[in-house]
């Protein structure tokens, strides 16, 4: 079925297996598919949420089963799953870690690939890539799918889209830690991201898609060179282009839908359910041609872009936007810095979204990003056990479905 237009969403949300007391990273999802269905299995459908993994052992995905239209009490439906997922690992000695990086895991020692369905794909990315690396196997994000219906929607979804990826880490930063150790990138995780494809770089471009608007342009353009250049890897023809394409916003036309992926994960459902209606709002108020027209959407070259994308990634909202010409995509003269932006944009959409969301991204525009909170929390004391202590804090956070303030 095809749907017209923020008609539908589709939400995706990755979070970690960990040990319960170490925190260490536990490589045994399959161990939970277990415990929930009596049988190793790759994908759970419950309900109106389905379980799923992907590529290491120790990521479990919730996702919206199917488009849904309701955001609403969606992160309450996240939350349940949650519970029930934390309930059924008890007995194994493991719970689920939010934020979109491990803070203490060595990939090197730690990375396990899934071993059970769809094995083979996984295996030959490892052989292209040694998927032992933070960019491969410690990267937990949320994922926003929408529809488009056709030609002419996904122009305009795809011009809004491109727009506002730069600015999206500024609000959803939360991996300024890998390896027990300060990055000096608030959002660490797209830092790693852009290059862990580097042996193939058709495959994530530079993050920022390609000024494509059309079907057949994007396939000229994006597809036919990724596909062109895996094939001497993929002698058995096994990959998928569309499951190949890594941009920070990917076309499904599988789907009829735009995947945005630069969408660092949070602490709890309820944070990400209103970070992801901010940004929808956004994207209609863009795609509306309200304060910009498309045409002057389109002319956005993605380097242009790219520049903005890399500053916001280092000191997310307090990134002082300096391009004049895209302040004024936005009515806004003279420099402020990136969170001052997506405030302005929020007073603009506020009053499309409940009071439920509201709470949550004034708060969020109050105490900062997550990697601002996790840092000030942790006081300059990067040990082990400071470490610890604040992202069992932020476990506790997932578990109550509570925003985290230090």
């Amino acid at each position: 079925m095809s749907y017209h237009l923020f008609e539908v969403f589709g939400i995706e949300l990755e979070y970690m297996l960990v040990n319960k007391n170490s925190l260490k990273i536990s490589p045994h999802v399959d161990r939970l598919m277990i415990l929930k269905t009596g049988e190793i299995m790759s994908d759970v459908d419950n309900g109106k949420i389905e379980w799923s993994n992907e590529l290491v052992a120790h990521v479990v995905e919730l996702k919206t089963n199917g488009p849904t239209a309701n955001l609403e009490t969606l992160d309450e439906l996240f939350a349940e799953n949650i519970t029930e997922i934390n309930k059924l690992l008890l007995k194994e000695d493991l719970m689920l870690l939010p934020t979109a990086a491990h803070p203490m895991m060595l990939p090197d020692r730690e990375m396990k690939l899934w071993e059970h369905s769809y094995s083979k794909i996984y295996a030959l990315y490892n052989r292209i890539f040694d998927c032992r690396g933070h960019g491969w196997s410690n990267l937990q994000s949320m994922h926003i799918n929408l529809p488009f219906f056709d030609d002419a929607e996904f122009e305009k979804l795809h011009a809004a889209v491109r727009i506002l990826l730069p600015i999206i880490p500024a609000l959803s930063a939360s991996s300024p830690v890998l390896e027990n150790k300060l990055t000096g990138f608030k959002d660490m995780r797209m830092q790693v991201y852009k290059t862990n494809q580097k042996e193939i770089p058709e495959m994530t471009g530079k993050v920022i898609p390609e000024q494509v608007f059309s079907r057949e342009e994007y396939f000229q353009n994006i597809f036919t060179p990724i596909i062109k250049a895996v094939k001497p890897y993929d002698t058995e023809g096994i990959l998928d282009h569309h499951f190949l394409n890594s941009r920070g916003a990917i076309a499904r036309f599988d789907r009829k839908a735009i995947e945005i992926r630069v969408i660092d994960l949070q602490e709890c459902p309820a944070a990400d359910v209103a970070i992801a209606v901010l940004i929808i709002e956004s994207l209609k108020l863009l795609a509306g041609e309200e304060l910009v027209s498309l045409k002057d959407q389109k002319n956005w070259h993605e380097d242009d872009l790219l520049q903005i994308f890399n500053e916001v990634i280092i000191d997310a909202e307090a990134t002082p936007i300096k391009d004049q010409r895209y302040l004024a995509l936005f009515d806004i003269q003279g420099n402020c810095s990136a969170g001052a932006l997506w405030q302005s944009i929020y007073q603009r959409v506020k009053n499309e979204i409940s009071v439920k969301h509201r709470n949550i991204l004034d708060l969020l525009f109050l105490h900062g990003s997550l990697s601002t909170r996790i840092i000030k929390a942790l006081e300059g004391d990067l040990s082990e056990e400071s470490i610890t202590k604040t992202y069992r804090q932020l476990a506790n956070c997932l578990a109550r479905n509570e925003f985290f303030i230090p």
